[in-house]
C-alpha cells in the first residue's frame, strides 16, 4: 500500500483580495501584485537562486475557502450557466478530491526572501505547497485548445465610472479594480441589472451593478474594519 503523503505550506501569499468575491476566475486577468511570503523553515535565498530568470512560475495552493468535505465527480461551471454539469477533472472547479489548485503568474521580482508576483487569482492568506518555474519551450503549446472555456477568452465587459467615485481608491490600485470589473466579478448565473454587488478589494468595499454588457462602478468606500 502506497504510504500517505503529507504535504504543508511552505509560503502564504499576501495581497488586496479580501474574499473569494471579486477575485477573477482566472490567472493573468488583473495584473493585482502579490507578494509570496515564505515560512521560516523556508526562508532562504538559496532556495530562491536562479529564479530571477524564469519570467512565469508556477503555483500549487488550496482552496481554503471551499468547506464543502464531499466531492462529486461532476460540477456545474458558473460560465456554463451554473446548469450544466460536466466531469470534475474538465473544470478548474475547487469541489476536487485533494482542493489544489494551480495558477500561472508572472514574476515581476524578487525581494529577498519573498517574490513579488502579478497576475494571481488566490485570496489574500492561501497557502502555497510549492513553486515551479513555467517552461515556454516545453509548456507552451500553440495549437491547443481549451474545450468550453475557450467562448470566453475574449470576454470584457464596458466599465462605466465617475471619477470622483474611482478616485477613493489609491492611484495604483485603481488600474487593477477596473481590470476586475470588466472581467464581471458576479456569479455567472445572477444576472439581476437591478442588483447591486459588493465585494472588499485593498482594504476596501467596492460596490456595481451590470445591466447588458456593461459594469457601473457604484461605489467604493473604506471597510469597517480598516
Amino acid at each position: 500500500m502506497a504510504k500517505e503523503l503529507i504535504i504543508k505550506p511552505i509560503a502564504h501569499i499576501k495581497n488586496d483580495f479580501d474574499t473569494k468575491f471579486g477575485v477573477p476566475r482566472q490567472s493573468g486577468l488583473a495584473g493585482v501584485l502579490s507578494k509570496i511570503v515564505f515560512e521560516k523553515e523556508y526562508r532562504d535565498p538559496n532556495a530562491l537562486r536562479g529564479i530571477e530568470e524564469f519570467s512565469h512560475l508556477w503555483l500549487i495552493w488550496e482552496f481554503t475557502e471551499f468547506t464543502n468535505k464531499d466531492w462529486s465527480p461532476t460540477v456545474r461551471p458558473p460560465r456554463l450557466g451554473g446548469n450544466t454539469r460536466v466531469g470534475v477533472f474538465a473544470t478548474r472547479s475547487p469541489n476536487r478530491p485533494n482542493n489544489l489548485g494551480l495558477t500561472l503568474v508572472k514574476l515581476v521580482r524578487v525581494e529577498g526572501c519573498e517574490l513579488v508576483v502579478s497576475g494571481a487569482d488566490l485570496i489574500n492568506g492561501t497557502p502555497i505547497y510549492d513553486i515551479k518555474p513555467y517552461l515556454p519551450g516545453f509548456e507552451a503549446v500553440t495549437d491547443a485548445k481549451g474545450g468550453f472555456a475557450d467562448a470566453f477568452t475574449d470576454f470584457a465587459l464596458k466599465v462605466e465610472y465617475d471619477e470622483r467615485i474611482l478616485n477613493k481608491l489609491p492611484e495604483e490600485k485603481r488600474a487593477s479594480l477596473l481590470e476586475i470589473l470588466k472581467g464581471d466579478p458576479r456569479p455567472s448565473y445572477q444576472d439581476d441589472p437591478e442588483r447591486i454587488y459588493g465585494f472588499g478589494f485593498a482594504g476596501f468595499e467596492v460596490k456595481f451593478k451590470v445591466s447588458g454588457e456593461t459594469v457601473y462602478l457604484i461605489d467604493i468606500m473604506r471597510s469597517a474594519d480598516q
